[in-house]
């Protein structure tokens, strides 16, 4: 037997049932956003805060013979980096920016490029997982790949790191 809604509650119904994902989906980026936000303020609290315990973290690229690579850091690795007093911004800019959810387990895919103030240093994709601990999304997982080229990084970005161009 099939159902039809009528009126304004079927209306209100899938309204709110539609909001639910773009409000968690929005609640997931600013974790990935407060975490890139730390990293330029040099505030390893910042950076921490949207981290689970003991989370994992990998970086992929080609070595110096020209072999595929992987490397694994600790969250207190890269708390002290993060922390230590360092005359560079670290800026990682981020697009394309794509947000999965299902029950309490969110993935997110971005393309990255990083610059220490204006200067390039390496592109890349980010590739986050997060779980919902009931009280808010922790990344417990982060992996990316870093280059130097080949990166299709956006103008308004080229721009905004440009001295030239500002």
């Amino acid at each position: 037997m099939k159902y039809v809604c009528a009126g304004i509650l079927c209306f209100l119904s899938l309204a709110g049932i539609s909001q639910a994902p773009v409000k968690e989906e929005a609640a997931v980026r600013a974790v990935i956003d407060r975490l890139f936000k730390g990293m330029a303020l040099g505030d390893s609290a910042m950076v921490h805060s949207s981290f689970s315990n003991e989370p994992a973290f990998t970086s992929m690229f080609t070595d110096k013979q020209g072999k595929p690579a992987r490397r694994n850091e600790k969250l207190s690795q890269f708390l002290v980096a993060v922390g230590t007093p360092h005359k560079e911004t670290w800026n990682e800019e981020i697009w394309d920016v794509k947000i999965q959810i299902d029950d309490a387990f969110a993935q997110a895919w971005c393309d990255f490029a990083f610059y220490a103030d204006d200067k390039f240093s390496h592109c890349g994709v980010d590739a986050f997982h997060l779980h919902h601990d009931g009280t808010g999304w922790k990344i417990f997982h982060l992996a990316d790949t870093r280059r130097k080229e080949p990166c299709k990084i956006p103008a308004e970005i080229q721009k905004k790191h440009n001295p030239l161009e500002k």
